[in-house]
């Protein structure tokens, strides 16, 4: 089920389909259905599961079983029975106009020896709908208009609406270059222009991004406001994302709930996962952890569902600050040197350098686009080249199918055998999953679980995953919750979606372990985040790299709506920099003070300490030492920051928002020291300038007259001390004029350029240094 609107067009991947009443009300009941290693509970199941569930569970499929009969007979006498009134009250369509003005069409009709049972524009050039109120139109020549003249002109326009919007949608999806993508929102530009809802929801969202059409926020929010009272739930999840963040319209957090609660309503899934987050985090409602697992569980549900043999497409999370403050640190993108260098080494043979492509191709990510055709051939080389990973990777995209690849059971059976007898765990887990689902073979459960085994014991997510489901759901194997659990935890380390998932159903519905909705919403939660909307990440990041900041930071305020704790801090950095001329001069600071507060509450060090800063300094709030205390001594104490400490220890030495203690400002330094090896430089300095500052505090603490007088020259140095003192004196002066006349007698040096040396500025007073 895939979670992009009806078109199937990845750019607008953050447009969800929206969901119908029927699937947000519908339970996915517990028993022994699997979907690729994904359990469904029922969402009302109690907190603690008996010895005598299996019981009760048969009793209950009995009862079901009898009530489905019962249902099936009161359905089928109710469908007859609606059938019945339909035909009954149907409407009568008078013919309007023409020969028989008034009178009831009649259906069927003969016209030119063909039956029509519905009204026609045939034989019409102006294609204007038309009926016979008699059988025999030609003997009786008895006809009328179906519709007024208003009514065909509308449904003409929107008919030409409907084909230019298609015409649109074909050269978006058949094209990947972006000027053939530009030419297609011109036909959506059009068709929008002729109130077409789906042209104008693409349109729309394209304004507010920037996609493909100059970025306008006023127009967006004009098509939006025009939606939402069409009742798009597009439209409305939209205007409560420009009310919540300020742009195009004045900040109200209470129109954006209503707004996004209606879009929830009408089934987008996005205005869902917002509200999600809000009643999790406490934003503009009261925090509620049941509220918020309602919401991310029904995302999840369709997030798991989503999820294929082979894998989603990889996400990468990219930090701007992590960036721009450590420039040398991978990101995790792939330079385009470096993927021209595998690929010469692939053309040479060489196998892992197949196999790296293969699957950089197949799951996209790293910057490299998905691409399975390329992917295709990469495994096809190493296969030939007997490389049991490559086996198992064509296996499974022959399970799996795709335009490229035919999906064939027999194939992928072959290519699982093969990497499996060489003890590969892709090729024994997708063998497992072939027994299990009865795929090219007969299903076999026993067998189906030691393959499954073999492949967990070396450590393979699926493995892990589908062993963890057979114990869940007791399939080949005695129903033991516990062992459910140790593998879905297992496969989770591995990062697979539907171990999360599962997870979270258990939790959620306490089965085999204690029930906790706080750990049930936060697995929910990172399921959700791996959606299709997530691709927007990657889109966001390319505009900022592309000197398009303004297009940059929408886009990561709108994930940041949606609980993306990278987008939020993203969003805060652009801000902070005053990157983007769309947000007021004004409202620069305090907009980012807000992301960096939700960024840090979910655990970002980064922002707790950029939340000190702009406590510490004033930046779009008044300047409050103790509050910028207590976030460094958070970031410090909780996630061991050396630059929170750093900055808590000239606290202390200035006493900022805090007693001043020298003791204790050593204290935090040495700390900081100890918990980052690039603080040992300026902790060094800082130390330095503390024991110059200790040294004339304690001077001032004493009398140094009263010292003096104490002291006794006769006792301490001998009767003679005064000789000693002149000899020393005279043996510096001869040092000293020995040293100037060495100089005077230098050679002079040619006149040149010389280096300016730079003057440096005595750090100021109360700044902690970054």
């Amino acid at each position: 089920m895939s979670l992009l609107d009806e078109e199937g067009n990845q750019d607008e991947s953050l447009e969800s389909k929206t969901l119908s009443a029927e699937d947000q009300v519908k339970d996915h009941s517990a028993g022994t259905r699997v979907v690729a290693g994904q359990i469904f509970l029922e969402s009302g199941k109690s907190d603690s599961q008996s010895e005598n569930e299996e019981n009760f569970h048969s009793r209950e499929e009995e009862k079901e079983n009898s009530l489905e009969e019962l249902n099936s007979l009161e359905m089928s006498n109710l469908l007859n029975k609606d059938l019945e009134e339909a035909e009954v009250q149907s409407p009568v369509l008078t013919a309007i106009g023409g020969t028989a003005d008034g009178e009831p069409c009649h259906f069927p009709f003969l016209f030119m020896e063909k039956e029509y049972a519905e009204c026609t524009a045939d034989g019409r050039e102006d294609g204007r709908l038309w009926c016979a109120t008699t059988y025999d139109y030609k003997k009786d020549q008895k006809w009328g208009f179906c519709e007024s003249e208003e009514q065909s002109n509308k449904r003409r326009q929107m008919q030409e609406a409907e084909d230019v919007y298609q015409i649109g949608m074909k050269i978006l999806n058949e094209s990947s270059k972006k000027a053939q993508k530009k030419v297609a929102y011109q036909y959506l530009l059009k068709a929008a222009d002729m109130n077409h809802t789906k042209a104008m929801e693409k349109v729309s969202y394209a304004l507010l991004f920037g996609d493909y059409l100059k970025q306008n926020i006023q127009s967006s929010k004009e098509l939006f406001e025009k939606l939402t009272e069409e009742g798009s739930p597009k439209g409305q999840m939209a205007l409560g994302f420009l009310y919540a963040s300020g742009l195009g319209v004045n900040s109200s957090q209470a129109k954006a709930l209503v707004y996004y609660t209606f879009g929830a309503l009408g089934g987008n899934l996005i205005a869902h996962m917002i509200l999600g987050y809000r009643y999790w985090a406490g934003i503009g409602v009261l925090q509620s952890c049941e509220s918020a697992l309602t919401h991310y569980r029904l995302v999840a549900n369709h997030v798991a569902s989503d999820i294929s043999l082979t894998g989603g497409t990889v996400v990468q999370r990219i930090r701007l600050a992590d960036e721009v403050e450590n420039p040398g640190m991978a990101s995790g993108m792939l330079e385009e040197d470096l993927i021209q260098y595998y690929q010469f080494l692939a053309e040479k043979g060489d196998v892992q350098a197949q196999v790296g492509l293969g699957q950089l191709h197949l799951h996209g990510g790293r910057g490299v686009e998905q691409n399975h055709q390329r992917a295709f051939e990469y495994f096809n080389q190493a296969a030939n080249a007997g490389n049991s990973h490559a086996m198992a990777f064509l296996g499974k995209m022959y399970s799996e199918g795709s335009d490229v690849v035919p999906q064939s059971n027999e194939t992928a059976l072959q290519y699982f055998k093969k990497a499996a007898d060489m003890g590969n765990p892709v090729g024994q887990s997708g063998l497992g999953m072939a027994y299990l689902y009865g795929r090219g073979v007969p299903v076999n459960y026993e067998l189906a679980l030691k393959y499954f085994q073999k492949a967990a014991e070396q450590g393979w997510v699926d493995g892990q995953l589908q062993l963890g489901s057979m114990y869940y759901n007791g399939i080949g194997v005695k129903k033991d919750y516990k062992q459910a659990l140790k593998y879905f935890n297992l496969a989770s380390q591995g990062g697979h979606i539907l171990a999360f998932y599962n997870l979270a159903q258990m939790h959620a519905t306490g089965t085999g372990v204690m029930r906790s909705c706080h750990t049930a919403v936060e697995l929910f939660k990172n399921v959700c985040e791996r959606g299709r909307w997530s691709e927007r990440l990657m889109t966001a990041y390319n505009s900022y790299k592309d000197g398009d900041s303004n297009s940059a930071v929408v886009q990561y305020l709108l994930l940041a709506e949606q609980g993306y704790e990278v987008a939020q801090s993203n969003a805060a950095f652009i801000l902070d920099q005053k990157e983007a001329s769309i947000v007021g001069e004004n409202e620069t600071y305090p907009r980012a003070l807000l992301h960096w507060n939700r960024a840090a509450s979910q655990g970002y060090t980064v922002a707790r300490i950029k939340l000190g800063d702009y406590h510490f300094y004033g930046f779009g709030t008044d300047v409050d030492y103790e509050t910028a205390f207590i976030h460094y001594r958070l970031a410090s104490e909780q996630q061991h920051s050396a630059q929170a400490m750093f900055n808590l220890g000239y606290m202390h030495e200035k006493g900022l928002g805090i007693k001043q203690d020298i003791h204790l400002a050593k204290r935090f330094y040495d700390m900081a020291a100890e918990a980052s090896p690039d603080a040992q430089v300026p902790v060094f300095l800082a130390l330095c300038k503390l024991g110059v500052i200790y040294s004339l505090q304690y001077i001032r603490e004493i009398n140094i007259r009263e010292v003096f007088s104490h002291i006794d020259m006769d006792q301490l140095l001998g009767p003679e001390w005064d000789l000693y003192l002149m000899t020393i004196i005279a043996l510096l002066l001869g040092t000293i004029i020995a040293y100037r006349q060495r100089q005077h007698q230098a050679i002079p040096r040619p006149a040149g350029l010389r280096p300016a040396v730079p003057q440096q500025e005595p750090p100021p007073e109360h700044q902690p240094p970054q």
